[in-house]
């Protein structure tokens, strides 16, 4: 299980980019924030929230596939989502497999 989670999101972490902002973006999101509100600054722990996660979104909108929490959403209103932007491998296999058709 572990082994999976961990090739699924190598795959899906494939830009530059997407890594740098997700490097902070989530300490920035899950950390930082916990800290400020632990300090009783709710406000500022709600924008680092905010902030990390905007990051990440950044990060897969470079890397041009979805987010993990947008995926569950779409999946949820039947909407098409992006699992896997184009530098990953199984986009690649995919997009050979289709042309093949």
């Amino acid at each position: 299980m572990i082994n999976r989670f961990v090739t699924n999101y190598v795959e899906r972490h494939r830009h530059w980019g997407n890594q740098l902002l997700h490097l902070v973006g989530v300490p920035v999101t899950f950390i930082v924030s916990i800290l400020f509100l632990v300090r009783h600054q709710p406000l500022i722990a709600l924008g680092c929230f905010a902030g990390g996660y905007l990051l990440q979104l950044l990060g897969h909108a470079i890397e041009g596939n979805d987010a993990g929490e947008v995926i569950l959403v779409k999946r949820l209103l039947n909407r098409p989502y992006v699992e896997f932007g184009p530098l990953s491998e199984r986009h690649e296999v995919l997009k050979k497999s289709s042309s093949n058709d």
